[in-house]
């Protein structure tokens, strides 16, 4: 199986896509840049979706759906948002097709049914709301609004790559609005620490935390935090983002409240989302050239259980006792599935569920229920141990917890491996070519030499960190003073 696969010393990105492509994650479909999302890597979303909906709802979030279409005027309202994603907006301009008179069976634009107003097809959610909110909010009792929003949006990408960057995807998109600075900015960090949380405990993926530039906040924030991820090819990855607006769009929309002192305020307002990208930095951080290795807090089947048997009444002993097992695993909340198919060899099935990513495998003969035995293997490590039927649930319960663990922690050894400080621009460039990662370095905190580091180097600030220690030095590139040093990286 492992031949199917390009290897990821020969070429990283064919090994993705081909990973993507032959574990059932995802298709390419009849529109340029979109992608169907197969059933197992749907699970997948479903299981990421599930879990960040009851995180978001634990800190007092409910859910709303708002159109995907969105009048222009209305995307138009805050400038810096919409120039923002100008270049990547869809526009529907007519609402009807009709036969074409000169070319049988061909259909053409009606050029009656013009819209009024063009629609801009959701490439974001802020407009729509906040122009929904004005209707919702007109004192202090009306305030906080915690909103999330599951959906589609649509980014007319020109570059696209499966599951990080097509031009429509899957995401949620928090929208709050609140009646201090502090309140907002609080939405704002507590959010984060979710979307952190969700990537080192579920995804197994240990994060940086963060505040972005100037020059590579959203389109509309005052700031912007974000969680960064490293891949195994040492490049970075933007795993979630959480932005305090500031007043920018109760402004634009003129969303005001009435506070208890009687007077008019503006609202203050958040904005934070992950999206199916999450799926493409799970397959890149962790897996190997046999396939995915899914944790198993996310992974769709957590244990799989192949017959081996010769013979029709070797494989009814064998159903016996395996559909015992799958019930008692399944008691206690294990995603089990007992593959008994005879139009494939067990080899086949064993490959097929590594190159899936399935975490554990158990494998079971006549002779191994005679030993009151079954063979587990473990998806991570390769590790094949035999073990006795009596106590299997909770053996099963632990080693699934112990991978969890293994998988965070080599890939949590991997980062610690790949973060260099550097103090002059040739070792700076030498480590972005020769070991990649996260790069630690002093820069002058201008817009200018950020610009000019990614137009030589192709390397961004991925963020400031958090709770960052001040650090006097002089800037990689124009030598001019500095108090911290910030984390630059190529990424996707």
């Amino acid at each position: 199986m492992s031949k199917e696969i390009t290897s990821r010393e020969v070429d990283y990105s064919q090994w993705y896509n081909d990973l993507v492509l032959k574990a059932g994650l995802a298709d390419y479909s009849a529109v340029r840049g979109c992608m169907v999302i197969k059933p197992y890597g749907y699970a997948l979303w479903e299981n990421m979706r599930d879990i960040l909906d009851k995180m978001f709802k634990d800190t007092g979030h409910v859910n709303a759906y708002f159109p995907i279409f969105i009048p222009k005027s209305l995307f138009e309202a805050e400038e810096k948002n919409a120039e923002g994603f100008a270049k990547e907006c869809a526009v529907v301009t007519h609402y009807r097709l009709k036969a074409d008179p000169n070319n049988k069976g061909k259909l053409i634009v009606d050029p009656e049914a013009k819209l009024e107003e063009e629609l801009v097809v959701r490439p974001t959610s802020e407009a729509i709301i906040w122009n929904t909110y004005k209707t919702w909010i007109q004192s202090y009792r009306d305030l906080p609004i915690l909103v999330n929003q599951w959906a589609n949006v649509v980014r007319w990408e020109m570059r696209t790559r499966l599951f990080l960057r097509t031009a429509e995807f899957l995401w949620q998109e928090g929208h709050t609005a609140h009646a201090t600075k502090e309140e907002a900015v609080e939405e704002t960090t507590r959010m984060l620490e979710v979307y952190a949380d969700f990537a080192e405990n579920y995804m197994a993926m240990p994060v940086v935390k963060g505040v972005k530039t100037a020059n590579e906040r959203f389109a509309g924030a005052e700031d912007t935090y974000c969680i960064e991820a490293l891949m195994q090819d040492g490049k970075a990855l933007q795993a979630g983002t959480s932005h305090f607006l500031g007043q920018n769009f109760a402004k634009a929309f003129d969303v005001t409240y009435v506070n208890k002192e009687n007077k008019s305020e503006y609202v203050w307002a958040t904005s934070w989302g992950v999206s199916t990208r999450l799926i493409g930095a799970l397959v890149m951080a962790h897996s190997d050239d046999d396939g995915l290795v899914l944790p198993p807090k996310l992974a769709p089947i957590q244990i799989v259980i192949v017959p081996i048997y010769k013979g029709e009444e070797s494989k009814i002993l064998i159903d016996g006792k395996a559909n015992i097992i799958v019930q008692n695993l399944k008691q206690k909340g294990i995603r089990v599935k007992y593959d008994n198919a005879d139009n494939a060899r067990p080899g086949w099935k064993f490959a097929e569920y590594e190159m899936k990513g399935v975490p554990l495998r158990i494998a079971i003969g006549a002779r191994d229920i005679e030993n009151n035995v079954v063979e587990l293997a473990r998806r991570d490590t390769k590790e094949k141990t035999t073990v006795p039927l009596d106590g299997l649930e909770e053996r099963v319960q632990l080693l699934l917890e112990e991978i969890q663990s293994a998988i965070f922690n080599k890939a949590n050894q991997y980062r610690a491996e790949h973060i260099t400080e550097v103090n002059t621009w040739d070792e700076f460039t030498k480590t972005l070519d020769e070991t990649g990662g996260f790069v630690s370095a002093h820069w002058d905190g201008t817009s200018e030499t950020e610009e000019s580091i990614k137009t030589q180097t192709k390397a961004t600030i991925r963020c400031i960190p958090l709770n960052n220690k001040e650090e006097e030095g002089f800037c990689i590139l124009s030598g001019n003073p500095s108090k911290e040093r910030v984390l630059f990286a190529r990424a996707y």
